[in-house]
C-alpha cells in the first residue's frame, strides 16, 4: 500500500478517535455533575475550563506544527487525547475537574490543529479533495462515542469505567495510526521568519476564512443547544420528539460530509460552498416560517446538510495558502471559528430573551446567507495548485 493511502487511513483513525473521545465525555457530563454535586453554574465553570484549554491549544500549537511537521505533533497529541480523557472521571471536586478539563482541552485543541494540517498534506498527496471525508469520520466518531457513553450509563457502569475503557481504546487507535501516519515533508515542515510583503494579505485572508467558519459554527451550536428547546417550547412537541431536531441535524451533516468531496471535485469548492450556504438558509428559514414540528425537524436537518462541508473546505483552503505555514494558518482559522461554536448559542439565547427564540433563530439563517455570498473568496487559493503540492497562487 502506498504511503498516501496508509496516511489517509491513519489520519481517518485519528479523526474518528477525536470525535469519539468528545462524544463519550459529553454523554457522561450529567453523571459527573451528579457525582460531584455540582450546580448548573459550577458545572459551567468546569466546561468553560475545557473551552479555554481548547482555545489555548489551538492558538499556540500552529508554529510548532510548522516547525516540526504535523505528524510529529499529531502522534503524541493523539496518544495524550486518550490518556487525558481519564482524569476528569477521577476528579474529586470542581477545582480538580476544572484543571483536568483544561489540560484535556489543551490537548484536544492541539490535536485539532495537527490532524487538520496532516489531513491537508494527505489531501495534497492524493491530488483531489478528501478533507470532508475526514470530518465525516469525526461526526461518526462523535455519534459512536455518545452511544457508547449512553450504553455504559444504562448498564449502571461508573464514569471512571466508561472513560478508562474508551481512553484505552483511543490510545490503541492512536498507536495504530502512528505507524502509518503520513510523515511531513521537509517543505511542509519548514518554517521561515523572513519578511514577506504578502504576509499581511495572507493574514487578512485567513482571518476572513475564520469568520466564515465562525458563521457556520454558530449554526452548529444553535442546533446543538436550541433545536430541542424550540421544538418543545415553541412548537409544543414532546421531549422525545424534540430530540429529533438535533438528530436530523447530525445525520444530515454526516451525510453531507460523506458526499462533499465528490461534489467539490466535480463542481468546485466555490459552487459547493455557495450551494451549502443557500441550503442552510432556505432550509432553516422555511422551517421557521412554516411553524410546524415536522418542518422544524426538516429545517434543522437542512441546516446540518448546508453547514456540513463549509468548514472542511475552508480548512483545506487555509492550509493551501502557504503549505509551509499550514499549522499557523489553521490555528488562525480554527480558533476564530471555534468562538462561534462557544458564543453563538449564548448570543442566540440573549436575542431570544429580547425578541423570542423563533426570531433569534433567524441569526444562523442570516449568517448562512453571508457564507453563500463569501464563497468566491476561496478562489484566492488555487485548489488545483494546492492539491498538486505546488505553492498556491492568486486566482486570475
Amino acid at each position: 500500500m502506498d504511503p498516501a493511502r496508509r496516511g489517509r487511513i491513519a489520519t481517518s483513525l485519528v479523526f474518528l478517535m477525536f470525535g469519539a473521545a468528545l462524544g463519550v465525555w459529553t454523554a457522561r457530563i450529567p453523571a459527573v455533575k451528579e457525582n460531584l454535586g455540582l450546580t448548573d453554574g459550577r458545572l459551567s465553570i468546569a466546561l468553560l475550563a475545557f473551552a479555554a484549554g481548547c482555545i489555548t491549544g489551538m492558538a499556540l500549537i500552529g508554529r510548532l506544527t510548522d516547525r516540526f511537521g504535523s505528524s510529529r505533533v499529531l502522534v503524541p497529541a493523539a496518544l495524550l487525547e486518550g490518556v487525558l480523557l481519564i482524569p476528569p472521571a477521577l476528579a474529586g471536586g470542581l477545582v480538580e475537574l476544572g484543571v483536568a478539563l483544561f489540560v484535556f482541552g489543551a490537548v484536544h485543541g492541539t490535536l485539532n490543529i495537527a490532524m487538520n494540517a496532516n489531513a491537508a498534506e494527505v489531501e495534497r498527496a492524493h491530488r483531489r479533495p478528501i478533507m470532508a471525508s475526514f470530518h465525516a469520520l469525526y461526526s461518526i466518531g462523535g455519534f459512536f462515542g455518545a452511544i457508547v457513553g449512553s450504553l455504559f450509563a444504562h448498564a449502571g457502569l461508573s464514569v471512571a469505567t466508561t472513560l478508562i475503557s474508551v481512553g484505552l481504546v483511543a490510545v490503541a487507535l492512536a498507536a495504530v495510526a502512528s505507524r502509518w501516519v503520513l510523515r511531513s515533508s521537509p517543505a511542509a515542515a519548514a518554517m521561515t521568519d523572513s519578511d514577506d510583503r504578502s504576509s499581511a494579505g495572507r493574514r487578512s485572508l485567513l482571518i476572513f476564512f475564520g469568520v466564515v467558519v465562525l458563521c457556520t459554527l454558530v449554526g452548529e451550536g444553535a442546533a446543538a443547544d436550541w433545536s430541542a428547546v424550540y421544538l418543545r417550547d415553541e412548537l409544543g412537541t414532546s421531549e422525545g420528539f424534540a430530540a429529533y431536531g438535533y438528530a436530523a441535524f447530525a445525520i444530515m451533516m454526516t451525510a453531507g460530509r460523506l458526499v462533499g468531496d465528490r461534489v467539490a471535485g466535480r463542481f468546485g469548492s466555490v459552487t459547493l460552498i455557495r450551494a451549502s450556504g443557500l441550503i442552510a438558509a432556505v432550509g432553516l428559514g422555511a422551517g421557521l416560517l412554516i411553524d410546524h414540528p415536522l418542518a422544524g425537524v426538516a429545517g434543522f436537518g437542512l441546516l446540518g446538510l448546508g453547514v456540513s462541508c463549509v468548514a472542511p473546505q475552508f480548512f483545506s483552503a487555509a492550509a493551501a495558502v502557504d503549505p509551509s505555514r499550514a499549522g499557523r494558518a489553521l490555528s488562525t482559522v480554527v480558533s476564530i471559528g471555534y468562538v462561534g461554536f462557544l458564543l453563538g448559542p449564548i448570543a442566540i439565547g440573549a436575542a431570544a430573551t429580547a425578541v423570542g427564540l423563533p426570531t433569534a433563530l433567524w441569526i444562523p439563517v442570516a449568517l448562512a446567507v453571508f457564507v453563500a455570498l463569501s464563497a468566491g473568496t476561496i478562489r484566492t487559493v488555487r485548489r488545483a495548485d494546492a492539491l498538486s503540492g505546488e505553492r498556491p497562487a492568486a486566482a486570475a
